[in-house]
């Protein structure tokens, strides 16, 4: 009498499977026999091994009480496979037909590259107009925060903004006159008068040039002023005299040291024979003076300072270095475009 064939895969999964006890009379003993050939069969595409068992049962005739046999293991999908009314051994030749494929995602990823390609190749084709864009609306930020500055603060702005005009167009055209019509010779004249003139005072009263920078800039720029007639002659004569009466009785200095800005302008924008009277006038000042002063004052030794000469002095000669510097640029120019 033979049992229903057992597969061994029943056996091994206790989490998912339930034991099943079968009777055992005291009279039968349960023999395993050789097991059928190894049979595979595919099922939802993975394969599977199955080994048919047979076991036949014999009676036991000596009577011994026989131990229980262990509980079988058995998988509930293969027991539910097993309700099957095709035969075991017949099994293995079963296939299960697959699933057709979805396609679906294999569309929609395709749609979604090339809509992402073409976003952002418009994206990048229209950047330019992203960057005017934004460009034009802190354009527009900039114009309302100048709209409300000048809503309160307009007029003083205004006038502002109008003397920085007229100070960068008066530079603009001082240097165009620099550069087109400097004076050399009279500029040169000028420095080598003036320098005398510095010369013969600091002969005299040693520190008297460095004592007054501020008085001897102020008398360029009267001189200049003078030049160019933006003050009238008298008026420049007054003020040259009051110059002299504030450092003379204000400032208690010596009349070498008080006429000495007087002499430096008047020797550098007179006329001929003002420059010639002032000089010799100056000069006599000096050696009256000289003559009067102790022997210890004259031979006294004035410890150097790191002052350079009068502004004045300095901005001609720097005309005269752009207009010298200009010129020679336009002979090259001219020579490199006739080479």
């Amino acid at each position: 009498m033979s049992l229903p064939l057992l597969s061994p895969q029943q056996l091994p999964n206790l989490s998912t499977t339930r034991l099943l006890q079968y009777p055992s009379p005291p009279t039968r003993r349960i023999t395993l026999l050789k097991p059928y050939p190894p049979r595979h069969f595919r099922t939802l595409g993975f394969s599977t091994r199955r080994t048919f068992v047979s076991l036949a049962h014999s009676v036991n005739g000596g009577g011994e009480p026989e131990p229980e046999p262990e509980p079988l293991v058995v998988n509930k999908a293969e027991e539910a496979r097993g309700q099957s009314t095709m035969p075991s051994r017949f099994r293995y030749l079963l296939k299960e037909a697959p699933d057709r494929p979805f396609l679906l995602p294999w569309l929609i990823v395709p749609v979604f590259l090339i809509y992402t390609w073409r976003t952002v190749a418009w994206e990048l084709t229209n950047w330019k107009k992203a960057v005017l864009s934004i460009a034009n609306f802190l354009g527009y930020l900039l114009k309302l925060a100048l709209a409300l500055i000048f809503h309160f603060i307009g007029d003083p702005v205004t006038a502002l903004i109008r003397y920085i005009e007229t100070f960068l167009y008066s530079a603009q055209s001082i240097y165009s006159g620099i550069v087109a019509y400097a004076p050399v010779q009279e500029l040169t004249v000028i420095i080598i008068l003036s320098s005398a003139v510095l010369a013969i005072a600091e002969s005299t009263v040693p520190g008297s040039v460095n004592s007054q920078p501020y008085l001897l800039t102020l008398a360029g720029l009267l001189g200049f002023w003078v030049v160019g007639g933006s003050i009238p002659t008298l008026l420049f004569w007054l003020l040259l005299l009051g110059m002299y009466c504030f450092s003379r009785f204000i400032k208690k200095r010596d009349n070498v040291s008080a006429a000495l800005p007087f002499a430096a302008v008047a020797v550098a924008v007179g006329e001929p024979w003002v420059r010639g009277l002032a000089m010799a006038f100056y000069l006599a000042l000096a050696i009256s003076q000289h003559s009067k002063s102790p022997k210890e004052n004259a031979e006294m030794e004035v410890p150097a300072s790191g002052r350079g000469p009068p502004l004045p002095l300095l901005g001609l000669a720097l005309a005269i270095g752009i207009h010298v510097a200009a010129k020679w640029v336009r002979y090259r120019h001219l020579t490199w475009m006739v080479a």
